[in-house]
């Protein structure tokens, strides 16, 4: 009888192997969660109100934006992103959420906007290059294109023949 009990415990061992060795594999293919930017509250986001807040009300709502508008200190834009990503991966965007909010030059609330994923876009470069709209050019082209450009007749630049005044 205990060769019995060793033969069942000896195959009991190499299934606890085969289970550790299944785990060990599967655990290097698991999805990787990340999260960057603002952590958005949607009870704090949605008591933005146009009309009713001002820069220093939003600021103590939400706190200081991702980033400031470009062009203008007009527009706040408070950026979140989740992303997955399968071992040695590029992430990929499973939600996102921007949140723009509009000033007036006063500083009270406009418009609050609100986009998700559905602006977001994939660009995947063909190669080394990136296609682009236009004329395909050789290196030489490149180059020696411009000669006898300058000062062309007809062209307006000086010598070229164009309007030289009284």
């Amino acid at each position: 009888m205990p060769h019995i009990t060793t033969h069942f415990s000896a195959r009991r061992a190499s299934l606890i192997l085969a289970a550790i060795a299944v785990a060990a594999t599967a655990s290097g293919c698991a999805q990787l969660k990340g999260r960057q930017g603002y952590v958005s509250d949607p009870v704090l986001t949605d008591a933005i109100a146009p009309g009713v807040d001002n820069r220093e009300s939003v600021e103590k709502t939400l706190g200081r934006p991702t980033f400031v508008g470009q062009f203008s200190d007009n527009e706040y834009y408070y950026v979140s992103r989740e992303t997955r990503q399968l071992a040695f991966a590029n992430p990929r965007p499973v939600a996102q959420q921007v949140l723009r909010v509009r000033f007036d030059p006063a500083g009270n609330v406009v418009a609050v906007d609100r986009t998700g994923l559905d602006l977001v876009s994939k660009i995947s470069p063909e190669g080394d290059k990136t296609p682009t709209l236009g004329r395909e050019r050789s290196f030489f082209q490149d180059i020696f294109g411009n000669i006898g450009a300058v000062g062309a007749p007809g062209t307006g630049a000086p010598g070229g023949g164009g309007n030289t005044g009284p």
